[in-house]
């Protein structure tokens, strides 16, 4: 895992504040899928249990694995006391235990792309579904989008992650909906979207953005100014699209 993965843990309480949780809209979605009870889940890089909390309703078995001891001690504080926690990197998990679902919630760009669907195959059982999602959340207004790319120009040209495999934005089918359709692991892949507006205050926004990989790249000296300067272009209440992208396939 990149050393840019493992920088969330020194923001893990922003994270857990700022970062919005994910709907039970996505949950009825991977079910219908799967078609069948599902009992037993992993998850990929499990951050604070934003995801957890949801996939681990109704009785069902989750295994949440997060590199970081940080980002899954504040996990831990907020997950039912039935989810198994494991401190380990994607690529560091042994093959052993089946599930009928694996899923990783915004994290799976942050995995070594060599071996990553073969590794992810051991892990679910034949029949079982990977589910992977997230999606960048943009304000809403053009406006104010402009002017905060102004305001962060002079530290940062984006903080947006491209697609891993430079997919451009406007295909039909987006990462890793494409890498799934060339593995001999999966089949039936899918691509749907569960659309989102949330609306939060400019401070909220701002701490949302001290959460992104890309302004922890950054100095701190260098993330005071950035934040404060889009603070100062903020109106006191933004609107955002949070829009998640779910890819979906089912193990050979």
């Amino acid at each position: 895992m990149s050393g840019r993965a493992l920088r969330f843990g020194a923001v893990a309480e922003a994270y857990e504040r700022f970062r919005p949780g994910y709907p039970p809209e996505l949950l009825d979605m991977v079910l219908e899928y799967a078609g069948q009870p599902v009992r037993t889940a992993l998850e990929i890089g499990a951050g604070t249990g934003k995801a957890t909390r949801l996939f681990a309703r109704e009785g069902r078995t989750v295994t949440a694995t997060e590199p970081d001891g940080a980002m899954l001690a504040v996990l831990r504080r907020h997950v039912p006391t039935s989810v198994r926690t494991v401190q380990a990197a994607f690529e560091d998990l042994r093959p052993g235990e089946s599930h009928g679902l694996v899923y990783a919630a915004a994290a799976l760009h942050w995995t070594n792309p060599e071996g990553r669907w073969s590794r992810t195959a051991a892990l679910v059982e034949p029949g079982g579904v990977f589910a992977s999602f997230g999606g960048p959340i943009q304000l809403a207004d053009p406006a104010v989008r402009e002017a905060v790319r102004v305001a962060r120009a002079p530290f940062l040209e984006s903080d947006e992650i491209p697609s891993p495999d430079g997919t451009p934005p406007g295909d039909d089918m987006q990462w890793p909906g494409t890498e799934l359709h060339r593995s001999e692991w999966f089949a039936d892949v899918r691509q749907c979207v569960v659309e989102r507006r949330l609306t939060m205050s400019a401070d909220d926004y701002v701490g949302l953005l001290s959460t992104v990989s890309a302004y922890l790249e950054l100095p701190i000296s260098r993330q005071e100014q950035v934040y404060r300067r889009i603070g100062q272009v903020l109106p006191e209440a933004v609107e955002v699209d949070a829009d998640l992208t779910v890819h979906l396939a089912r193990r050979r």
